[in-house]
């Protein structure tokens, strides 16, 4: 069931992303040759505590996964695409990382991805994370007030196309609200003019995932977590927490 939101809950939620802004900017800042996952982790934690906030990934659950995610944030390293569990890895020179976060304060929940390269870039990872960054802006522009969703699974989907990256099948971003996951699913690839309408107070997490091989299938890691792309090609994820309203697309996850 779709929830449409308040001006005042919208109002709500945009604290909550706030809280994730900061932390996914503390964890950038602590990356470096050198750290492990798991100290962005703590890096993170730390930050959510300060504000009062939980975490909606800390044993969190879907069908899919054998054990709670551990951590509160996911941290995808190179061929990790989304879902990384953050643990002793730690950042070599080079690396393509990107960094998951939520948060739920005052019962409203905030969701917020990033990719950047630590160390020395390769230019072809700044180009991928360049298209990503483009497939999530063009995305964020189709949601409008009178359009549907399938109008931002087309943005997103054309951009990625004409970077010729692949997009992690059957894997888009999702409703947003009390919960992290919520009514519509958002695909990262679709037809415009379907799908759900766009309506003042429809909170959506858009998320492109592009994967430079230009493949859309994965693989899965044995701790049922971590997906990862078949051909071992980098990947990057970008994600916003945004509000359809009538004044335009509110992007809820900024400082």
């Amino acid at each position: 069931m779709v929830e449409i939101k308040t001006d005042r809950a919208l109002e709500a939620m945009r604290e909550a992303g706030r809280v994730v802004a900061r932390a996914l900017a503390t964890v950038r800042a602590a990356a470096a040759v050198g750290v492990s996952l798991r100290e962005l982790d703590e890096a993170a934690r730390t930050v959510l505590d300060e504000a009062g906030a939980r975490s909606p990934f800390l044993g969190y659950q879907p069908s899919f996964a054998p054990v709670p995610f551990p951590a509160v944030i996911c941290a995808s390293v190179n061929d990790a695409v989304v879902h990384g569990i953050p643990g002793d890895y730690r950042l070599r020179d080079g690396d393509l990382v990107s960094i998951d976060c939520g948060a739920q304060l005052d019962g409203w929940t905030g969701d917020a991805a990033i990719s950047f390269t630590v160390g020395t870039p390769r230019p072809a990872d700044l180009a991928l994370i360049a298209a990503t960054q483009q497939a999530l802006d063009a995305g964020i522009a189709a949601a409008t007030v009178g359009r549907r969703v399938g109008d931002i699974s087309h943005a997103v989907g054309a951009v990625a196309r004409k970077a010729d990256c692949g997009l992690l099948d059957g894997f888009g971003g999702h409703g947003i609200g009390r919960t992290m996951h919520e009514d519509p699913h958002v695909p990262n690839r679709g037809r415009p003019g379907r799908g759900y309408p766009l309506r003042h107070g429809l909170a959506l997490a858009i998320e492109p995932m592009l994967t430079a091989g230009g493949r859309d299938d994965y693989r899965t890691d044995p701790d049922g977590w971590t997906l990862r792309t078949v051909d071992g090609s980098r990947a990057a994820h970008i994600e916003h927490t945004v509000a359809i309203t009538e004044d335009g697309p509110r992007i809820l996850t900024l400082l």
